[in-house]
């Protein structure tokens, strides 16, 4: 198991590298590993700046991008 878990909630950077556009969304996590440092996910934001993302898209992405983690509330 990861260090995140399905149903937590991640926060990331994504960065226009070329425009230098930023953009924080939050991530409904899948799946994560940590021997690779990388998050499965699903966007949980309709993206403003990045309109070729869209709300509910499946992404991957790096622990280096992540600036806020909520762990999954347990019912």
């Amino acid at each position: 198991m990861g260090r995140y878990v399905k149903g937590d909630f991640v926060k990331a950077e994504f960065k226009d590298d070329a425009s230098g556009e930023s953009e924080w969304m939050w991530v409904i996590v899948d799946s994560s590993d940590d021997e690779r440092l990388v998050v499965f996910g699903r966007l949980d934001n309709e993206p403003v700046v990045f309109k070729k993302l869209r709300l509910g898209q499946e992404i991957a992405m790096s622990y280096d991008l992540i600036r806020e983690h909520q762990p999954a509330t347990s019912s």
